[in-house]
């Protein structure tokens, strides 16, 4: 039997989870996993539960699911009043990956791929220099150069491919342009970037090569929602590592790559797995 993940966000008030349980028990299903969290400060809460049928013999069609959810919402939404989603666990999200010359985020979570539920539609990368390798992989490759002239086309061009591929997703694996306000609106909640955790203190180019300079103790990186806050979105995932002045430039920027495709893999798993809430201007995550 396929598991079944429902998440609900909603205004915190008593009875949600009774509510949610007891549905599931009289409709024969078990609970397989389950967390709720309620920010005090926010007075939200949030809920996402894994479930399959009790009986391992019943049948479950597209039908049954429909029904299911035709259900719940009469039944519990209504009375409570939430946002709310229901989907199979192993549901692939359909994705698009962009790239500009570094390709070490996008081969990682390549080398994922039967561990995360994506689908990848397409990669879009604004540098012709990863399109034979892409297209080897039977994937489809959008070359969209970038400059001031036309960055409104181009972007324009990838909410076209973005609707067309039936994409829910985009991932900016070192995409190394700033997305435009309109962009960021189109695919909020739905656009996952990676960059170093040197924000703010070392912009613009070679930030490895200024961290060296200051010595640093600790390079990172983070995974944050796209907004048109630059850097500045929810985030998702974030990791440290310890290094050492003793360290050469080329030593550190390769620990950098490695830090980032390890948080970038893991925040798009997350997503994909419906386990990452937006509240507010911060997640809440169930690991």
């Amino acid at each position: 039997m396929k598991s079944i993940i429902l998440t609900i966000s909603c205004s915190d008030k008593p009875g949600i989870v009774a509510e949610v349980t007891k549905f599931l028990f009289n409709n024969g299903f078990n609970i397989i996993e389950s967390g709720q969290f309620n920010d005090k400060y926010t007075d939200n809460f949030f809920m996402r539960t894994e479930f399959q049928l009790h009986d391992k013999n019943d049948t479950f069609s597209e039908n049954s699911f429909s029904d299911l959810k035709d259900k719940f919402d009469s039944e519990v939404t209504k009375k409570i009043g939430m946002a709310w989603d229901m989907t199979y666990a192993e549901e692939k999200i359909p994705a698009l990956i962009l790239i500009s010359k570094e390709d070490h985020c996008f081969n990682s979570i390549l080398s994922k791929i039967n561990n995360i539920n994506i689908s990848i539609k397409g990669v879009i990368s604004n540098h012709e220099i990863h399109k034979k390798s892409v297209e080897q992989k039977n994937i489809d490759f959008y070359y969209l150069p970038v400059n001031k002239e036309n960055k409104q086309i181009q972007e324009k061009e990838i909410l076209k491919i973005y609707n067309s591929t039936g994409s829910k997703l985009i991932v900016l694996a070192r995409y190394m342009q700033i997305l435009s306000q309109d962009i960021c609106k189109a695919v909020e909640g739905n656009a996952i970037n990676i960059h170093h955790s040197f924000l703010p203190g070392f912009k613009g180019a070679k930030p490895y090569h200024q961290a060296q300079k200051r010595g640093v103790k600790i390079i990172g990186a983070t995974a944050h929602y796209v907004t048109s806050d630059l850097d500045e979105g929810p985030i998702i995932e974030q990791e440290t590592l310890r290094v050492s002045h003793s360290m050469p430039i080329e030593k550190l920027i390769e620990m950098g790559k490695d830090i980032e495709s390890i948080v970038l893999s893991k925040a798009v798993k997350l997503h994909c797995e419906k386990r990452v809430f937006l509240n507010n201007n911060k997640t809440v995550i169930f690991e």
